[in-house]
């Protein structure tokens, strides 16, 4: 492989992927109503049994820019539920992606703590939390004239020592996030000849060759057209369900987020205003006071809450 210098927060940082079991979350709403219970019953104790996935809580938390007299983001308590996919919902300013960037240890908060399975980020060595925790940015870059394989290999740089060469797991680990991607076809392909939708692919597939427990995702599928936003969301639906990642997934589009995620984050001027599964989170009163849109929500439609849209609402 070439080792070729690759632009991303996703390949070369502290931030690149990880998963775990589901929790209740603490709604940030003025009743202080707690929301979700993911996929566990009632009546099941998750406490008992084997834990293989990862989860990821927020506490707590302030957080802001240098150049913010005040936070940006302010949230008493957040979780992302072991192996579940947790969708980041809000209109556009509304914190969702510095949300995103506190959990990934991009953003460092003001106040509070982010835990990964009840350990603070600030604990881990950078490459010991790249092996269990990915982030895909928003932008991303690398020279146009590396090849898709050969920037997926870059995936594998938190399981290699400096000097270490590419052995057999980090072949098999290419190949398969390469398959799950499905970019085969492009793997020859140099990244500067794909179109916008393929790029995404290829970055997704660097990120599932890290083979982390917790997987954040920052817009995936923004400009993407619509089959291959469906193909970003269906690799990591498919990932979820045969790796059991732990996903946090920024999208704009509530109507996606609802039929893909277990879980909703609403968003609002900073804070959390709801969370929970979409068939409690998306309501019309919801649409009104978050989306600022006047729409009718069919939440037993068999795919998930279907919103029909009527009018955008004054500001």
């Amino acid at each position: 492989m070439v080792d070729t210098n690759v632009s991303s927060n996703s390949s070369e940082s502290a931030n690149t992927a990880s998963s775990s079991e589901s929790a209740n979350a603490t709604s940030n709403r003025t009743n202080g109503e707690t929301a979700g219970d993911g996929r566990n019953g009632p009546d099941e104790e998750p406490e008992t049994e084997p834990v293989d996935a990862t989860e990821l809580v927020g506490e707590d938390l302030a957080i802001g820019y240098p150049t913010t007299p005040e936070p940006v983001v302010e949230c008493d308590s957040v979780v992302i539920p072991a192996g579940e996919v947790t969708a980041l919902v809000g209109p556009n300013g509304s914190g969702k992606s510095t949300l995103l960037r506190s959990l990934s240890n991009q953003l460092e908060p003001e106040r509070g703590n982010v835990l990964l399975d009840g350990h603070e980020l600030q604990t881990f060595g950078t490459k010991e939390l790249a092996q269990r925790l990915g982030l895909l940015s928003q932008e991303n870059e690398a020279p146009g004239s590396l090849t898709v394989e050969e920037l997926v290999y870059h995936g594998r740089y938190p399981h290699r020592g400096f000097f270490e060469t590419v052995n057999e797991d980090d072949e098999a680990a290419v190949d398969e996030a390469i398959s799950l991607a499905g970019v085969e076809h492009l793997r020859d392909s140099q990244v500067g000849n794909l179109s916008g939708g393929q790029k995404q692919l290829a970055w997704i597939a660097m990120v599932l060759a890290q083979d982390t427990d917790v997987l954040l995702l920052d817009e995936p599928t923004t400009y993407l057209d619509l089959h291959h936003q469906l193909r970003v969301m269906e690799v990591v639906r498919t990932l979820n369900r045969e790796r059991d990642v732990t996903v946090a997934v920024v999208l704009h589009d509530i109507g996606q987020a609802a039929r893909f995620a277990d879980n909703l984050v609403a968003m609002r001027d900073g804070e959390l205003y709801d969370w929970g599964p979409p068939r409690k989170v998306v309501t019309e009163e919801l649409l009104r006071d978050v989306f600022r849109v006047e729409a009718t929500v069919d939440a037993d439609h068999p795919t998930g809450p279907h919103i029909s849209p009527h009018r955008a609402m004054d500001e």
